[in-house]
Order: C-alpha cells, then structure tokens, then sequence
C-alpha cells in the first residue's frame, strides 16, 4: 500500500485516524502498532513475520543491554549489542545482496537501519531501554515512515511515545504538509516520470544530446519530488498522530557543491552514517589519511545501502571522490567563485551522479554519458525533443522552481505584507490545498503509472 493511493487515502487512513481518536491513552500506541502491522501486511503478508520477528529481536537485545549494563556486564552487553547487529545486518543481506530470486521486504534498508540504532543507542547510553513492547513495536512498525524514512532514531521521538498532545494546530500542519507532499509526488513526479520511460531506453544512436539532457533531467526531477514527497506525506501524517519527524531534504538542487547536496539530501541517511560509521570510525580526529579512509567506507556504504546492483555502489563511490576532492584540492576555490557558476557545478555533477544511479545495467551508463556529452554522436537534437520540450515546458518550469525555497520565501513575504491572519490569504491557501487533492485524485482515478522509486531500497 503506498500514500498515493485511493486505498490508502479514502479508506486505510481515516480508518486509523478513527480507531486512534477513539481508543484511549493507553491504547493508541497499540492501535498504531496494529494498524501499521496491517499496513505492511497489506502488500508483503508473507514478511509479516519478518517484521515481527525484527521487533522482538531489537526489543529483547535492548532490554539485555540495558541489563548487563546495569550490572557491569559490559562484555555480555557488547553481546547483545553484537547479536543485534549480525541478525538486522544478516536479514538485510539475506534479502537484498544474497543474489537469490526473492522478492525484496519493502522499506527493508529504512526499518534495519532504523532499529538497529535503537540497540546502539541504547548501548552508549544516549536513550533510555523500552520495555513496553507495544510501545517499541509501535516505534518499529510506524506506518508514516516505516517503508521509505525518514529514518528516525528512537531517541528522537522516545518522549513522544510516552505523551504526545494533539491539537487543532497540529493537525492542520500536518494535514497541509501531507497535501503539498501528495501534489509533488502525484502531479509532479509521476507526470516527469512518464517523461523519462520515453527516453530512458533510447540509448546510443537513437538518442541525441538534447534528448539525453531532457531524460535525465526527467530522471533527476521525477526522484526530487517522487522521495521527497514522500517524505513531506510521512511528517505529515506523523504530526496528525502527535509525532515529530525530522527533516530529510532541504532543497537539495539549490547545493553549491556535493558537499553542500549532501547536507540537504535524504538528511536522515546522511546523518545515520555519519553517527553510526564516520564518527565511531574517528571522523576526522584521526589524521588526514584515516579520514580519507573513513570519506571512503561511508561513501561506499552509503551506496551498497540503495542495493544490490554495482552501479550503486559506483554512485556512492563517485560522490565520495568528488567530496575528497572538494575537501582536498578545490573546495576553497569553489566557493570564491560566483553563485551561478557553483549553481552549475552542482547541477552538472548531480545530474551525472544521477546517470549512474539510473541505470543497473553498467553498459548504459557509459552509453548514456557518452550521448550527454555527444562522444560519438553528433546529433544534437531532433524534432522530437523540440517537441518533447515544447509540450513539458510548462511542467520543467513548474519543477525547477518547485524544487527551490523561491515559492516559500514569495508567500512569507506576502503574509508579512499582509498578516499571517489575513482572511483572504486563508481562503487562498485552503483553496490551493484543496486543489491539490481533488487534481491528485483525478489522476490516480485515471491513471496507471504510479510508482515509488524509493520502495525497492
């Protein structure tokens, strides 16, 4: 089941909202937990186990932990830390880079990572054990951001868990940040995606230089707004329910460097590594050499993590080159230079990392770079990119100003002018939002493409 569904929206939802508002204190946590059980089963039945099963594996490690912690142990609880941490990493493994013709647990690499820090926080002591185990499956399951993040780490909504107030205010928020992220990966990224299956397999003589720049391009877009909506209906959803998740993007195709799209794409990933690999490895307390090293492992994770395919793990280690590059040789020099020509840089270097990432198959890849950059084809453009451009202009504009902060900062500026109060800019936005529903609505009842990029990682 995803968000952007007429399942999920006219019936799975306000089913939860209704047994959630009407069951008491005590047992809305369990009625997350179930209904998100319901939620995954939903799709996958057979892994219903399997999520069980990650539950009670977390939830019992902890609690011994915590325990031998508590009684000095601390080589037995570095057991239990260490069982924690073979069976999460031996299930993802299993399922995801073991080669066997299995159909893969969505949201696997979100949910792994996710309880998996839970028992090493546990361990450094940096959040406190549960043992209410609705209340730790409640965590684990979480339907709002169990399948494609954020990745949120217990500590984060621990107090949450135990008390949480839900008022007007609240909902509201959370209602218009699930609307925006439904319009943006329904209107948006599924119609720019439709866009990128026309030219994804032209690859070779059949494709020109504009027509790989558009498909790419398209590729680049339809991902933005596909993940990022997602996450914009998880946090939305996660405040109707009282719950605070963080951040996962921050107008990523604003960077001015691969350093600075790092700290603004798929932030919850970005931050996971950094605690859980960069810093236990040294970060860069450990000498110039070491912390290349430690650049290094986390770059090649980081690709690894998105499967199993080699052209992620040569994404990840293509970002981690440019960034020790960045660090070592020209990142200073870069940033002197004017704002555009860093706004260039960056798209330019996205956009390749996006070629990568695209293709499983590692011969497209370089057949696909080659007609980017017109290497042994000197077709230009054809008549059929003029009229691909031509027939999408008004949606590539909407798309690239739709992924900068450029339409936040105009309607700030106008509730400054005219008061956040102010009726008519009420009724404007409760009109605008209302219309990204019922258009969203229109074309998931009409039509048949409607994937999620982010469900096989």
């Amino acid at each position: 089941m995803v968000f952007s569904s007429l399942l999920f929206l006219f019936l799975f939802l306000p089913a939860v909202i209704f047994f959630y508002l009407i069951a008491p204190k005590k047992g809305k946590n369990l009625v997350l937990f179930l209904m998100s059980l319901l939620f995954y089963a939903w799709g996958e039945p057979v892994y219903f186990v399997l999520m069980l099963f990650s539950t009670g594996v977390d939830y019992v490690n902890g609690l011994l932990v915590d325990r031998y912690l508590n009684e000095g142990k601390k080589r037995k609880a570095q057991m239990a830390l260490t069982a924690s941490i073979v069976i999460n990493l031996g299930l993802l493994g299993f399922f995801k880079y073991s080669g066997l013709d299995l159909p893969l647990p969505i949201g696997i690499s979100f949910y792994t990572f996710q309880t998996m820090s839970y028992t090493i926080d546990v361990y450094r002591r940096q959040t406190t054990v549960q043992k209410n185990i609705i209340d730790f499956g409640a965590y684990v399951t979480l339907f709002p951001q169990l399948i494609a993040g954020p990745i949120v780490r217990y500590q984060t909504i621990a107090d949450e868990l135990k008390e949480r107030t839900i008022n007007s205010t609240l909902m509201a928020e959370g209602i218009t940040r699930f609307l925006i992220g439904l319009g943006k990966k329904v209107i948006l990224a599924n119609q720019i995606g439709i866009l990128w299956e026309q030219y994804e397999n032209q690859i070779g003589s059949e494709l020109s230089v504009l027509g790989a720049w558009i498909g790419i391009s398209a590729f680049a877009f339809q991902i933005y707004f596909d993940f990022s909506g997602y996450s914009d209906m998880a946090i939305g959803l996660g405040k109707l329910f009282g719950f605070h998740f963080p951040e996962n993007f921050h107008y990523p195709y604003e960077a001015k460097s691969m350093t600075d799209f790092w700290r603004r794409w798929h932030i919850s990933l970005g931050t996971w590594f950094k605690e859980y690999v960069y810093i236990p490895l040294g970060g860069n307390r450990v000498g110039f050499a070491k912390q290349i090293r430690n650049i290094a492992i986390v770059w090649i994770l980081t690709g690894i993590w998105h499967g199993a395919s080699l052209n992620f793990m040569y994404w990840g280690i293509y970002f981690g080159i440019l960034l020790i590059l960045e660090k070592l040789c020209y990142g200073n020099a870069l940033r002197k230079l004017p704002n555009l020509i860093q706004h260039i840089y960056g798209i330019l270097f996205i956009w390749i990392g996006w070629t990568i990432f695209a293709f499983e198959e590692e011969g497209k890849i370089g057949l696909f770079l080659k007609n980017m950059f017109g290497i042994g084809n000197h077709t230009l453009f054809t008549n059929d990119d003029i009229y691909a451009l031509l027939s999408n202009g008004i949606l590539f504009l909407i798309l690239m100003i739709g992924c900068t902060a450029f339409p936040k900062k105009i309607w700030c500026h106008i509730q400054k002018r005219f008061g956040e109060e102010n009726a008519i800019l009420y009724v404007i936005e409760q009109l605008f939002l209302i219309g990204i529903f019922f258009i969203s609505v229109a074309y998931l009842v009409e039509a048949t493409y409607n994937p999620f990029l982010y469900f096989r990682f």
